[in-house]
């Protein structure tokens, strides 16, 4: 599972990186489409950079934080790492709402950003809180919840993939498509997130609650 976690890290600080590249430098020739969405972001330079620069760092250090090995051996850089993962998930969450003002899927691609982006900004108050009473194993489920809906960005990233490359085929447009590929990779990571915590949860025994993603 940790893998798979550091595959989804990998995929949306890519996606990040090239992003904040478009802004700066935007494709003025190429498929209309992708000139379309660069176009898009560029005209929002200010904000989207807000959003993407802290998910960038976010994506970065989420794999320290779910390192079995690393926690043990540097628990303070743990703890500090976490309280940052909570401000720039803040970050995150709030500018992700700006953002989608002017969605490109519409009304669909809308519906799911306000409904995971809620549910991320209250997994993530709620792991915060559990953390400061010292309860870990609630702590940690409520922090997987979280990470599995941020890195669902990275997960749309090969659902659009394939809707770009099937599109000469089915005609669809971004305007079309987003939507849908929105809500099919953020499920996608949440539902594998839920399973996660389900699967490393024994009932009735408190020390199962306690296992965290190993290397």
């Amino acid at each position: 599972m940790y893998r798979i976690l550091i595959v989804l890290c990998v995929i949306a600080a890519l996606a990040a990186i090239r992003r904040i590249t478009a802004i700066s430098d935007p494709l003025k020739n190429g498929p209309p489409q992708l000139v379309d969405l660069d176009r898009r972001f560029y005209d929002e330079a200010r904000i989207t950079l807000t959003h993407i620069v802290p998910g960038l760092l976010f994506v970065v250090l989420v794999p320290f934080q779910f390192s079995l090995s690393f926690r043990n051996r540097h628990l303070t850089a743990h703890r500090w790492i976490g309280r940052t993962l909570v401000g720039l998930g803040l970050i995150i969450g709030i500018t992700a709402l700006f953002l989608s003002r002017h969605p490109i899927g519409g009304a669909l691609e809308n519906a799911a950003i306000y409904f995971y982006d809620s549910f991320f900004l209250l997994s993530l108050t709620i792991a915060f809180v559990h953390a400061r009473r010292r309860e870990i194993a609630v702590h940690r489920e409520w922090m997987i919840r979280a990470n599995a809906i941020l890195l669902g960005i990275a997960t749309t990233r090969p659902v659009m993939g394939v809707f770009f490359a099937t599109s000469p085929l089915t005609g669809l447009t971004p305007h079309q498509f987003f939507g849908f590929a929105f809500w099919i990779g953020f499920s996608l990571t949440y539902i594998t997130g839920e399973l996660w915590i389900r699967h490393t949860r024994a009932p009735h025994s408190k020390r199962a609650l306690q296992i965290a993603f190993h290397d």
